[in-house]
Parts: structure tokens; sequence; C-alpha cells
């Protein structure tokens, strides 16, 4: 088991002016990340954009501590409890990171990046008054599964078995297979659980067990498959069976054949918005959680050609992006 972790520079100079901290302290932001600096790279550089949005500058009103798990989850709650010896004034993370973070501690404010279905998953009362020390943005997980979904069959209309691949050992996976049952059913598609540690392992998958009778591959929105080389090894597995494949953002414009999701560097650099509200004196439990307004549609007519599909002209249409 690795345990390497990544701390950012520290930086020392005048607080900010806050409320809630004295002139001459330096606010400490904690940033966990389960997967490795250079995979992670974009979202991390989005956060501090928007730290420098508002007025941040590293070095003079505010020192940044990061954590990086290279992809072991098991690590998660170590660092996050390392996060806290640190003294740290607030959390910030995405996914898994937000979980261990909230199983860490029930008092520091957790700033959530991006999550789906913080409130399904018991981490937040309501929306509108999360309640306790998390806050930030989050997704309806259930829908964007369903939606996806459907445009994997509308490209495909033989499709009949999909594989919905996530990571091992995710409380959530149950609860999104149950929402996925009526859909898939009116579809006259069968959803089948395929979990991997990581990208590489797919292609071993897909010779085993339900992953050798699927005809579509759904990709769910793990750090694994969402950074670094996961996406492209993902899609390219999937192309290489002959197989489409529908995910995020980053699957899609990878070579996936559809992609539909919000953009999550946009979401971590909106983080930033809550850390500052934060530090002004505002509780995590009475900032409203905020859920993204826009959703992005991508479609590689490259994969397409390569599949031998002919994408239906609405969703050419709709598409926000089209890779030829």
């Amino acid at each position: 088991m690795r345990r390497r972790a990544f701390l950012a520079s520290a930086f020392s100079a005048l607080a900010y002016p806050s409320v809630a901290y004295a002139q001459t302290r330096i606010p400490r932001v904690g940033y966990l990340q389960p997967d490795a600096p250079e995979a992670s790279g974009p979202f991390y550089k989005a956060f501090l954009a928007g730290l420098s949005d508002l007025g941040y500058v590293p070095g003079e009103t505010i020192e940044i501590v990061a954590r990086f798990a290279y992809g072991d989850e098991g690590q998660l709650a170590v660092l996050a409890q390392s996060l806290i010896d640190e003294k740290v004034d607030i959390i910030v993370s995405g996914g898994p990171g937000v979980i261990a973070a909230r199983k860490t501690t029930s008092t520091v404010p957790i700033v959530a990046a991006v999550i789906g279905g913080i409130v399904s998953a018991g981490l937040a009362e309501s929306l509108a008054h999360p309640g306790g020390n998390i806050t930030g943005s989050s997704y309806i997980a259930e829908q964007l599964n369903g939606k996806r979904l459907a445009l994997l069959k509308r490209a495909q209309p033989a499709l009949k078995n999909v594989g919905f691949v996530t990571v091992p050992g995710v409380s959530s996976t149950a609860r999104y297979l149950r929402a996925l049952e009526a859909p898939s059913a009116a579809m006259g598609v069968t959803v089948r659980l395929i979990e991997i540690s990581s990208a590489v392992d797919c292609e071993a998958a897909l010779d085993a067990g339900e992953g050798r009778s699927i005809d579509g591959l759904a990709v769910w929105d793990m750090p694994q498959f969402t950074t670094g080389d996961g996406p492209k090894i993902l899609a390219q597995t999937a192309l290489k069976r002959g197989i489409p494949s529908v995910g995020g953002l980053y699957l899609g414009r990878n070579g996936g054949l559809l992609g539909y999701g919000p953009d999550f560097a946009d979401m971590f650099r909106h983080s930033a918005s809550f850390v500052d509200k934060i530090l002004k004196g505002a509780k995590p439990g009475d900032i409203p959680i905020e859920q993204p307004t826009r959703f992005v549609t991508t479609v590689d007519l490259k994969s397409a050609k390569t599949l031998g599909l002919t994408i239906p002209p609405d969703i050419l249409a709709s598409a926000d992006e089209v890779i030829e």
C-alpha cells in the first residue's frame, strides 16, 4: 500500500481580513485528492485559479496544504487526518475524498468541489440547508446515469447489455443501479456491474464474467476514470472491442463515443467561492449546496466511424463539442 502524500508549498504573510480569523493569522486550507498530482493537475489548478479570482494570493493571504492519495483510496482517511493534524481551517475535496474527510471530522468545515448525490448519500440534510460541516457543489448522479444510458441507446439502437463501470467498495453503487432499473428496462437494456480498481484493469474485466456479454460501456465518474490516462485507456479498450462507450466529459474528450456531464474543472474553480464564504465567517451548514447549471455533451465522430455507427442528427445538433 502506498502511503505517499504530496504537501503543497506553505506560505506565510498577513491573514485574509475576515470576521472568523484574527488579522495576524494566515488561513490554512487543506486540499485532498484521491489521485496523483499530475493526474489531478487541471482540477488543482482550477481551484487555485478560483482563489486568485477572489483576490487570494498564495504566499501573501492564504496557505494551501495539499494531500494526494495516488489512487489508493484506502489512504484518504489517513491523509484527511493528517490535514486535521496540520490544523487546517477547511478541507476541500471531491468524490470519495469528501466522504473520507467527513468520516474523519464532524467539526472542520468541508467543501465538496464535486460529488454525486450529496443528500441521498447522507452527507447533508438538504441542498438548501446542509446542516453539519459540509457544503459545496453536487449533482443528481441517478439522473446523470440515466441520461448517459439513453444517449448510448440512441446512438446504438441494437444495444442490449451495458457494463456499468465503477470501482469496488463504493457505497453509492447499489443506489445508482437501482435508479437505472426502470429506465434501462424501458429501453430494453440490461445493466451489468463491472468493478475495477483502475482503468488498466478494464481489458481483463471485459474478458471475464459479466464483461464478456456486454455490447456497451457506461463509465462512472470515479477519479481513476476521469483523470490522467484513465479516460483514454477506457475509451481505447472499448473501441478495441467494438463497444460504444459513454461517460463524463473526460471520457468523451479522450476517444469515448459520447460524453455527458458537468465540467469538473469549472466546479473545482467555483469551490473557491465556498472557501471564501467560510473564511469570512459563514458556517458550512448554513451555505446552500449548489448544483451545476451547465451540462456538456460531446460526440466523437472518429470513434463513431471506427464503430460503424451513424450518430442521430438531433444528438449532433444538440452536442456542445463534436470531435471530427
